[in-house]
């Protein structure tokens, strides 16, 4: 089988448009470049499609190898028949891999190994032949000096009748089947560890049984983590007699003597082979598909946050609200750079209000701030109450920004470097300032992982997380753009075709020669090929540069294109960029070439109309209730505004001004089946609540959006 059958079975995708997608792929070109810049060639395959192809190519090629492991290490063992070669050359299926070579793998010493070598392997041929009844004559004749008597011949027969009952991948194929449909995880209170408090929030799961197929990822998640620290232990189990059953019609033939020692054989198996090893493998199967769900939620959100509206490029005064130890205030420039910082105490204990007031209005008046930026963690409400009781002469917007992560950036290598002679409180605020203006630059300097808008991600294949969220990160940074001549290293190393050491000599490059003035200057960066320049190019832009193509996502293999439509157009090609009404004009079938197809060019027409477009909306502010200042605030049935701030498999969390988030649980986002939180609402978006249930003890606050 070829990889691209392979893929095709597992998709819809033309079995052309995955052997193009893989060629692309085996060029090294990257999925953002190929979605984008070679439509023509994969049958404009969308970014998730390609993906699709990439990751089971790479399952085709972990099988592929797995297959020629497996056979290297039968012919090793001289083991190899032809039909066995053939079984497994023909097979695609892991599992069903690794059950032909489960007799064959090299394991610790077993009961069967033990039996054989006391010369009882004959006798279990014997037995599983099912002719015999008289098994204590033919019994007797295996006794020796390692087998004292005929009960012992038997039970040695029975281990090795046993292991091969393990090893039939037909049972194991039946057994695997019943254990996806009918296996149930349960979960019991460790009695000594019962009455902690940190015991408590897993107390649903002290008592607890649940269909392993239909329990939600989240469940899973949580009874895992629960055993995990010790509170809970959990199993699988399944119907014994079913599979009993199942096992007996599969390998008994007759009702004889030998019959009743195969089916004690199979009990023996059952118990301690098959039920354990099928029932682990169910566990990790069901966690495996838990894990892709946390992880789509999580990457998911991480889109959504990375993609938030923008500010732009503003003066930002910055504020990261403190009580005892005080509010850290910076100024910022447009680019972000840091103009001043300093730390005043308006709140408790020290109540220097009127002085507080007095320098923030002169701040901002000195470096002709256009917008606050105060952080949502401790002290927020009360900082942005104390801000806008300031009269500025020219009010500046104010906006409350997330604080996730701000501090795991404000300890990084990457703050670090950026500002050397600061400390952390000044680099957090400096953070806060910045996400207002650009989320995504700012939070791509940030672990994916320590933004804080997803479920269980420390308790997933931390490996597949990785790999996820940086394939998000990248799908955003690429799908909006970087400024070649601002974007920082950790920008920069998101760029299709770049990578973190490719943007460390770009960032080299660009202090010791200045701005890049063209695209094709990228050629002069130290090892930055033509690879790299085909992939990167289009996705970086230059403002005010040598030639105006450059500030837009056309790629500079069209340009002549371009500069050919302008020419028939009797224009420069500075005038035909946002001229919809000459761009209009253009025939696209007139300009298709070999390598630039009717997609690409119907792509260029679109971007000659609105070059350089950020496909994020603009940033808004959003008022919270004032008079709902902390929980004690809160009474049921108040309906009240919030930013959806996390979205989970079980509903999504909404912040309304306070310390703590409400719950807005699945079943109360709309009326009627939701299947899918994100179907109903997005991060960061403007909601109404309603408080159905306050739980002051436990800091829990429920919610619903049905408010009609």
């Amino acid at each position: 089988m070829t990889a691209t059958a392979f893929i095709q079975q597992s998709t819809s995708i033309s079995e052309q448009n995955i052997s193009a997608t893989l060629r692309l792929l085996a060029e090294d070109c990257t999925i953002p470049f190929i979605s984008r810049y070679r439509k023509d060639v994969t049958g404009n395959l969308d970014e998730v499609q390609i993906e699709q192809i990439a990751k089971l190519n790479s399952q085709f090629q972990e099988t592929v190898k797995r297959k020629e492991s497996i056979l290297k290490s039968i012919e090793e063992q001289s083991a190899l028949s032809a039909d066995l070669k053939k079984r497994i050359d023909e097979s695609f299926d892991l599992q069903e891999l690794e059950d032909l070579y489960l007799p064959f793998k090299k394991r610790r010493k077993t009961k069967a190994d033990s039996a054989r070598e006391k010369g009882l392997e004959p006798l279990a041929k014997i037995i599983m032949s099912q002719k015999s009844d008289d098994l204590h004559y033919i019994a007797g004749k295996y006794l020796n000096a390692d087998v004292d008597s005929v009960e012992e011949a038997l039970q040695g027969a029975r281990d090795i009748i046993a292991e091969w009952i393990n090893e039939n991948g037909y049972v194991r194929k039946i057994l695997r089947k019943l254990f996806q449909r009918k296996s149930v995880i349960s979960s019991k209170v460790v009695k000594s560890k019962k009455d902690g408090e940190a015991a408590q929030k897993y107390s649903q799961y002290f008592d607890w049984q649940e269909s392993l197929s239909r329990i939600p990822s989240h469940r899973l998640l949580a009874m895992l983590r629960a055993e995990a620290e010790g509170f809970v232990k959990t199993k699988v189990d399944i119907d014994k007699d079913e599979a009993l059953r199942l096992i007996e019609n599969a390998v008994l033939k007759s009702d004889n003597a030998s019959a009743e020692q195969i089916i004690i054989a199979i009990a023996d198996s059952y118990k301690r082979l098959l039920e354990p090893a099928l029932s682990n493998e169910g566990l990790q199967e069901a966690k495996a598909e838990a894990d892709l769900k946390a992880i789509d939620i999580f990457s998911e959100n991480l889109r959504q946050l990375l993609l938030a509206p923008p500010l732009g490029e503003k003066r930002i005064l910055a504020i990261d609200p403190g009580y005892r130890s005080g509010c850290k205030i910076v100024c910022l420039d447009e680019k972000g750079d840091l103009l001043h910082n300093e730390t005043l105490y308006p709140h408790a204990p020290q109540n220097e209000t009127g002085m507080a007031m007095k320098k923030i209005r002169s701040m901002v008046n000195a470096y002709n701030i256009e917008a606050i930026s105060i952080g949502n963690g401790t002290a927020s409400r009360e900082t942005e109450f104390f801000i806008k009781k300031i009269a500025f002469d020219k009010p500046p917007q104010v906006f409350v920004v997330s604080e996730a992560g701000a501090s795991v950036y404000s300890a990084s290598k990457v703050a670090r470097d950026e500002f050397p002679n600061y400390d952390v409180t000044v680099r957090g605020a400096v953070s806060i300032g910045r996400r207002l203006a650009d989320p995504l630059a700012e939070l791509v300097k940030i672990d994916a992982k320590s933004i804080g808008v997803g479920q269980y991600q420390h308790d997933v294949d931390q490996t597949l997380l990785k790999n996820e969220l940086d394939s998000t990160v990248m799908k955003c940074v690429n799908a909006v753009g970087i400024n070649l001549n601002t974007a920082s290293k950790s920008l920069l190393s998101y760029v299709s075709g770049i990578g973190e050491k490719m943007a460390e000599n770009i960032v080299s490059y660009r202090a010791e020669n200045g701005a890049f003035e063209d695209r094709k200057q990228l050629k002069k960066v130290p090892r930055l090929g033509e690879k790299a320049y085909q992939q990167a190019a289009a996705f970086v832009r230059i403002s005010n540069g040598k030639n105006p193509l450059d500030n837009s996502a056309v790629h500079p293999e069209a340009y002549p294109v371009v500069e050919q439509m302008a020419k028939d157009l009797k224009l420069k090609t500075s005038d035909l960029i946002a001229n919809k009404e000459k761009i209009a004009l253009i025939v696209p079938e007139k300009y298709v070439t070999e390598t630039i197809g009717i997609l690409a060019i119907k792509d260029i027409l679109k971007e000659l109309e609105k070059p350089g477009l950020d496909p994020r909306k603009a940033a808004k502010i959003f008022e919270f209730d004032p008079s709902v200042k902390s929980i004690k605030d809160l009474k049921t049935g108040m309906i009240l505004p919030g930013i959806v701030n996390n979205i989970v498999a079980f509903g999504c969390f909404v912040d309304f001004g306070i310390k703590e988030s409400g719950l807005v649980h699945i079943s109360q986002l709309k009326d009627g089946f939701v299947s899918d939180v994100n179907e109903v609402v997005k991060l960061h978006q403007h909601v109404q609540v309603r408080v159905t249930e306050v739980d002051e003890i436990r800091k829990r606050v429920q919610l619903t959006m049905k408010l009609g």
